[in-house]
């Protein structure tokens, strides 16, 4: 069978919902036949019967997922998990490793610091947010698990890119500022992230959020990337420089220590 053999569709709206209903309905459809053919690989006859679906709804689920990767069509056999499939699974194994390895050190820190402890990734040109411990003290942080943060105005930001190019943390600075990002003194932020990177850690001075303050460490592999960062918040009252000097130590100390359990070996850096 030709997967992009035409099909007249006959069939009827299922739905008179409003257009998100029918938007969530397709998803949980498309999401169904990934699951199902997870197990087997199944013709198009076979699914539809499976998800008690017309042909032609089928035929037009299968289609857009083949086209964006999540399933593959083998003639004469039927329909499989796709290419995007396995690299989403090695992805979400990875950030699954990393939560599972820092947990216990980030629930540490954050008792020992009494202060928000946060793990985060590197996600295109975002810091994404993994995990957050919350401090005990009576303050705020707005972050959140899933979280997508600018990577110039944040210490775990920051951290992520220390090993960037110069000419990268330039142009990053410039689109995060343009994409509105609170304003800092270009010359004075580029001599703070150099200072950063030739320290290993990095700071965030009430740049991403009013009256919050962090300080922010590397994650390394093997290979010795950067695969994470984890960082310190709270309000600027409990972090003068004096502490954040102090606790520089202690985040870079938790930092190497989930780095070593990621088979990092700093006598080889």
């Amino acid at each position: 069978m030709d997967m992009n053999a035409p099909i007249i569709d006959t069939e009827m709206p299922e739905t008179a919902g409003p257009a998100v209903g029918a938007g969530s309905q397709t998803l949980m459809r498309g999401l169904d036949l990934i699951e199902a053919v997870s197990h087997e690989v199944l013709t198009l006859s076979e699914l539809a019967v499976k998800l008690d679906l017309t042909k032609s709804t089928t035929h037009r689920l299968l289609s857009a997922l083949v086209d964006r990767g999540y399933l593959a069509f083998t003639p004469r056999a039927g329909y499989r998990l796709g290419p995007k499939l396995l690299l989403l699974g090695t992805l979400a194994q990875a950030q699954a490793d990393l939560v599972q390895v820092a947990r216990p050190y980030l629930e540490d820190l954050s008792a020992a610091t009494e202060d928000t402890v946060h793990l985060g990734i590197l996600d295109g040109d975002s810091a994404l947010y993994l995990d957050k411990v919350p401090g005990r003290r009576r303050i705020t942080i707005s972050s959140r698990i899933g979280d997508r943060q600018r990577l110039t105005s944040t210490g775990l930001g920051k951290a992520l890119i220390i090993d960037h190019t110069p000419a990268y943390w330039r142009e990053r600075f410039a689109a995060d500022q343009a994409d509105g990002a609170p304003h800092v003194d270009p010359a004075l932020w580029f001599e703070r992230m150099s200072g950063y990177a030739s320290r290993g850690r990095a700071f965030d001075l009430e740049e991403n959020e009013d009256q919050v303050r962090c300080v922010a460490a590397p994650i390394r592999d093997a290979g010795k990337r950067i695969v994470g960062a984890i960082s310190v918040s709270s309000a600027a009252q409990y972090m003068s420089d004096d502490r954040m000097t102090t606790l520089t130590d202690d985040v870079c100390a938790v930092a190497l220590a989930i780095s070593r359990e990621l088979g990092f070996d700093p006598a080889d850096a």
